[in-house]
């Protein structure tokens, strides 16, 4: 119905990740957010209302979930494209994440299209369904599980960290207090994310935290996974082999990453007559 929607998708994502790399990373955890948390409903963009208890604000979104005004420069632009409102802020972050992935290197994939946005949003379900950097590979395996997707997938997903940054109250004490860590690479975490304070220091999840490539992979294999979940898959458990795969092969990394990308967009999408096409992905119509 709106042959220039992808285009303009795509050059708004494009010039967001030139002027700052970091972006891209942002836009792909932002629809990573959005689907665990009730499905791909666009639910993580809805502002706090009276009736609206904002997914923005739970403990996994708070003063680190960004690129919300990308989304809506996207919406924008969409709209007019289209001469009117016909593509849903859910299809908008899938499209963007993808497009962002494609920027920094990585692989394309067909996305599915036709997701509407939810009316409601839920801070108790991001606090309670949104995987945690503190979790271990049990705990993984049971969140990835609840939404669908397998050990396979957990992998993939989180090669993700492959791009982007983590603030230092994420993995202090992986680096002064855990064992499964090497000693030179804590070190040199520990100069930018001191014992007390820094809290919100940034490091980068690998160290081309612009590229999409195999090193988060290699860290793991070498003991230099940035957070705890990262390191849980690579600590003699059944998703070891995986890791060490994909550590030596970006075309089966990236070709997994692009399956399980379109597994998790796939999250319970509302279609239909459910849900809306928002006007303002920040509120409901």
């Amino acid at each position: 119905m709106c042959p220039g929607a992808l285009p303009a998708i795509k050059r708004v994502v494009e010039a967001a990740v030139k002027q700052e790399r970091r972006m891209g990373a942002s836009l792909l955890r932002l629809h990573f957010h959005d689907c665990f948390v009730n499905g791909c409903d666009a639910s993580i963009l809805l502002d706090q209302t009276s009736i609206i208890d904002s997914e923005k604000n739970a403990f996994p979104n708070v003063n680190s979930a960004r690129g919300f005004e990308v989304i809506d420069k996207i919406k924008a632009e969409v709209d007019k494209a289209c001469g009117c409102p016909l593509v849903s802020c859910a299809d908008i972050l899938t499209v963007a994440a993808r497009d962002s992935v494609v920027a920094l290197g990585g692989p394309t994939w067909e996305v599915p299209l036709g997701r509407r946005d939810s009316m409601t949003a839920s801070r108790a379900t991001a606090n309670s369904d949104l995987p945690s950097p503190f979790m271990d590979l049990p705990a993984l395996i049971n969140s990835f599980q609840k939404q669908g997707l397998n050990v396979k997938d957990l992998v993939a997903l989180s090669g993700a960290h492959t791009l982007g940054f983590a603030q230092c109250q994420l993995f202090k004490n992986r680096i002064y207090n855990e064992t499964t860590i090497d000693a030179k690479f804590a070190r040199q975490r520990q100069t930018t994310c001191p014992r007390t304070g820094g809290d919100l220091n940034l490091a980068p999840l690998d160290q081309t935290a612009a590229a999409f490539d195999t090193k988060y992979f290699n860290n793991l294999v070498s003991k230099k996974g940035l957070l705890h979940s990262d390191q849980a898959l690579f600590l003699g458990g059944q998703t070891d082999g995986l890791v060490k795969s994909y550590s030596t092969n970006l075309a089966s990394f990236s070709n997994d990453f692009a399956n399980s990308m379109i597994k998790m967009g796939n999250i319970k999408p509302l279609t239909g007559k459910n849900g809306q096409v928002r006007l303002n992905c920040r509120r409901v119509n």
